[in-house]
């Protein structure tokens, strides 16, 4: 396929979002639309489209390359398992207090339970976490499209990262949430779509049945699910699912971004609805994706197509596009564009959407009723929502300038360590119903709990008898945050008990 009719296929695509945005922010662009959707989402479509939220494009593009390695294969499906466990928590324990206390923005429970300063740096964690997370799933994919796309027309990368963003602050910045629930529906429906159909299309290319292609997938080398051969491997089974539980609720439940869509439905019973919902379709497109990977792999060693070098380093995220572009038939390489598009640009607008909720929210108070009224109060919105789209731009190109993979790989898993502290505040204000904090110093704690963690990670093998941590670091980075509490505690007020 030609960089000019992929280039095409995403104006096209990106027309069809834009048209949807204007139908839809017809009916209203007010903050309640933007940060609320003025609560009446249907669960089914909260549900359904949450899963391009979840499974951005690095997922799309890396879990099945990781497959080929003999020490992972379908080691992922054991977060997975966690991540559904984690999920359910959720669904039972998080949305009916979000709902209980009618929260625009989820942080608003720390407020109320443990002080403005305690607030303020809840949604700064999510601030800078959720900045930097998404600006790197966006740059990681950017890289695909750059190489097969836009060097061919001479375009700079910065330009293209300029006009990606540039388009999802189109049809976001009116409606915001009102209009993500539908385009977002939408682009789960195109990647969801890509997944079966390219395992289709690669059965044909190997001539197997559906029926054969998972025999085949389960005697190949590249299947084992389950490790527990050694605990101090970061595959082993328990590390993966205690990590997959606390990653989701510290990452999703705990994080504007997906719990914002939540809080769209009417009631508590509507946003359940979604939650289980939403798990079971979770699991089952992730046993698809790597079966997309074992599939890839076994085309791979029939046709002699070696994983695709950067810079002298294998690129096992790479495998699929090289494969799609470049030696499969035209429409399996625009399914997987669209499938790659569609999972990017629906983590991003939907990041995008949050970021400028919590801002909005907890730093502006556009949800206080003294300050709803205030003149060109959604033009400051739009504001925010510009100034958030030009940072994830400024943070990508940095990323690019680094150009160092173990330095942005770096990047990324800090900012994943914020999560802990979040993870650690929750945890003090649901079960110490008895204590509060002296406020002034939360933010000293969350900042050294992370440094900590950090350190421990470094020098895990020689401090902990060759153990190496992995998805479980997020426990510890909770649990240190979490002592730091009890010790800057004071006894609880009648009024601070949630």
């Amino acid at each position: 396929m030609t960089p000019t009719t992929i280039l095409i296929i995403i104006i096209i695509y990106f027309g069809l979002l834009i048209l949807i945005s204007n139908i839809v922010s017809k009916k209203g662009t007010d903050n309640d639309t933007f940060f609320k959707a003025n609560k009446n989402s249907k669960w089914y479509l909260v549900a359904f489209g949450m899963i391009g939220t979840a499974l951005s494009g690095v997922t799309f593009i890396s879990v099945p390359g990781e497959v080929g390695n003999p020490d992972l294969q379908f080691k992922y499906f054991q977060f997975v398992l966690g991540n559904a466990i984690g999920f359910l928590i959720i669904a039972k324990v998080l949305l009916p207090l979000y709902y209980r206390m009618n929260l625009t923005s989820i942080y608003g429970y720390i407020e109320q339970r443990l002080g403005t300063v305690s607030y303020k740096t809840a949604a700064s964690i999510f601030l800078i976490s959720r900045t930097i997370g998404s600006a790197f799933r966006l740059y990681l994919v950017v890289i695909v499209l750059q190489r097969y796309v836009f060097d061919a027309f001479n375009i700079p990368f910065a330009l293209t990262v300029l006009i990606s963003l540039g388009l999802i602050f189109a049809y976001t910045y009116r409606g915001g949430l009102k209009t993500i629930i539908i385009t977002d529906t939408l682009q789960t429906f195109f990647l969801v779509s890509s997944v079966f159909l390219t395992i289709i299309f690669i059965c044909q290319s190997l001539d197997l049945s559906m029926v054969h292609a998972f025999e085949t997938v389960k005697e190949s080398n590249y299947s084992k699910i389950f490790f527990f051969e050694d605990y101090l491997k970061g595959n082993y089974f328990w590390k993966q699912v205690l990590g997959g539980i606390f990653v989701t609720i510290a990452m999703v439940g705990l994080d504007q971004d997906l719990m914002q869509k939540n809080l769209s439905c009417a009631n508590i019973g509507e946003a359940q609805k979604n939650m289980f919902t939403f798990t079971g379709i979770f699991v089952l497109i992730n046993i698809f994706f790597l079966s997309v990977g074992a599939l890839l792999y076994l085309y791979a060693e029939k046709n002699g197509i070696a994983v695709p070098m950067v810079d002298g380093v294998a690129r096992t995220d790479l495998l699929f596009p090289e494969i799609a572009f470049n030696h499969l038939t035209i429409v399996p390489a625009v399914v997987f564009l669209l499938g790659l598009t569609a999972a990017t640009f629906a983590t991003t607008d939907s990041a995008l959407t949050a970021l400028t909720t919590s801002f909005c929210v907890d730093f502006l108070g556009m949800d206080k009723s003294e300050n709803q009224n205030k003149p060109n109060i959604v033009r400051t919105r739009h504001w925010v929502h510009l100034g958030f789209s030009f940072l994830m731009f400024l943070v990508i190109v940095f990323f690019n300038a680094v150009n160092d993979a173990s330095v942005v790989k770096m990047i990324f898993k800090i900012a994943s360590y914020t999560y802990g502290p979040l993870l650690g505040l929750y945890a003090f204000g649901l079960f110490v119903k008895t204590k509060t904090v002296h406020d002034k110093w939360v933010p000293i704690v969350c900042v050294v709990a992370p440094a900590i963690c950090f350190f421990i990670s470094k020098y895990s093998a020689e401090l902990l008898g060759n153990y190496v941590l992995d998805n479980e670091l997020i426990i510890v980075n909770g649990l240190i945050t979490f002592i730091g509490l009890l010790l800057i505690s004071k006894p609880a007020t009648e009024n601070t008990r949630y």
